[in-house]
């Protein structure tokens, strides 16, 4: 894997896309100071400059296998990608769980999150940029995010953010270079995928999980029966209903 070490930056990601044609396959983009860190639906990302992981991976692959459906093809990497995330977790005596699409989870907190982009051609991908953002070393979080929670919060560390990266890195490699088997682990390791039943929502553009209100009407109860190999996930609700939802669709209510 090759590296770019930066200074300051408005996110790895706005510098991977702007370089996407100079970059080779598997170049890791780390960032001292992310003054413009990107989430989920346009959120930002808050992270202290110098305490946790702000990165993004570029891979562009030689060969992609057109045989599969893009959308399955996309979701692996996801699936792959936090499953990496969850391993380097491990290798900290942490155990993380995977919350549907991407977001990884201590308990009920989330320790890091995930944003991937891709270019395609025709059918094909021609490169993903990886987005990561791991809290490692920030002890006080000041965004209106509702759970955050950091390495060392859960331990009571301070981590060396090169053998963080590290181990990131060679579980991304490994992760990422045999896709075909990342579906069946992703739904063991998948947060409250245990058969009880939780509260959810469509999602509304103008609110978040954290402001709910006890009588929201389209708050609704329901069970996680699984989630497709194109990442389409699948509830089944009290009455026994299915209902289906893609992504950006659907909040989970914590």
């Amino acid at each position: 894997m090759d590296y770019v070490f930066l200074d300051t930056a408005d996110s790895t990601m706005s510098y991977a896309s702007a370089h996407q044609h100079d970059l080779g396959d598997m170049t890791m983009v780390s960032v001292h100071q992310q003054q413009a860190g990107r989430g989920q639906r346009g959120n930002s990302w808050e992270s202290q400059p110098g305490k946790n992981l702000t990165v993004t991976l570029f891979r562009r692959p030689a060969l992609d296998d057109t045989s599969i459906p893009l959308p399955v093809r996309q979701f692996r990497i996801s699936e792959a990608t936090a499953l990496a995330v969850a391993d380097t977790l491990a290798d900290h005596g942490i155990t993380a769980t995977l919350k549907w699409p991407n977001d990884i989870y201590v308990g009920n907190l989330k320790i890091c999150g995930i944003l991937i982009e891709h270019s395609v051609l025709g059918c094909s991908i021609a490169n993903s940029r990886i987005g990561i953002g791991l809290n490692v070393n920030q002890r006080e979080f000041e965004s209106e995010a509702p759970n955050p929670v950091s390495m060392t919060r859960i331990t009571g560390r301070e981590y060396s953010l090169p053998a963080v990266l590290d181990s990131l890195s060679f579980h991304l490699e490994r992760r990422l270079g045999n896709l075909a088997d990342v579906h069946t682990e992703y739904l063991t390791r998948l947060w409250r995928h245990d058969g009880a039943m939780y509260p959810f929502r469509p999602r509304k553009s103008n609110l978040s999980a954290s402001h709910v209100q006890a009588d929201d009407p389209d708050i609704f109860l329901a069970r996680i029966d699984g989630v497709a190999p194109d990442g389409i996930i699948s509830l089944i609700t009290r009455d026994n209903r299915t209902m289906h939802f893609s992504f950006k669709e659907l909040e989970f209510i914590l």
